[in-house]
């Protein structure tokens, strides 16, 4: 598989592939595996649509490596006390383009959170913005960037969206 030959239509697919997978990666718990959606050298960043807009720098979650999400995860397995719940993203409107050696891709997402008495309430809506590499032939998100519309975080923000 090569960037350059793929069409636009399998482009899309893999593309929304990825997201489909990351999001059942990420709402199953199979958390110790997200990492691996990741390049080594990566940014995984969560911030506000207001900082974002406005070019401020501030997030909610800074990693500029896959030993950081790594980290991540073994902090949120190991040393944070929070509700156990469970998430459920919804993500749509994908649209891709090629850069230069990378996909470009920005989506709508909405998770949804369930608790442990059973209510469930929408969590946090955005847009993810992706740039999306080919290793060893497999897609990896060298950058995601999730910018949240939501101006409030009610909890702790453990689990990665």
């Amino acid at each position: 598989m090569d960037l350059g030959t793929l069409t636009a239509v399998e482009l899309q697919f893999q593309v929304e592939r990825l997201l489909a997978r990351y999001a059942h990666c990420i709402d199953d718990d199979r958390l110790e595996e997200w990492p691996a959606f990741f390049t080594e050298d990566c940014l995984y960043r969560v911030i506000s649509r207001e900082n974002h807009d406005r070019g401020l720098p501030a997030a909610a979650i800074f990693c500029d490596s896959r030993r950081m999400l790594v980290d991540r995860v073994v902090s949120a397995r190991n040393a944070n006390i929070y509700e156990r719940h469970h998430y459920r993203h919804l993500v749509s409107c994908v649209v891709v383009e090629r850069g230069d050696g990378e996909v470009l891709a920005t989506s709508n997402y909405a998770v949804y959170r369930t608790r442990t008495d059973g209510a469930t309430a929408l969590y946090n809506t955005g847009r993810y913005r992706d740039r999306i590499v080919l290793v060893d032939g497999e897609w990896k998100f060298r950058a995601k960037e999730v910018v949240f519309d939501t101006h409030r975080i009610d909890t702790l923000l453990v689990t990665p969206l």
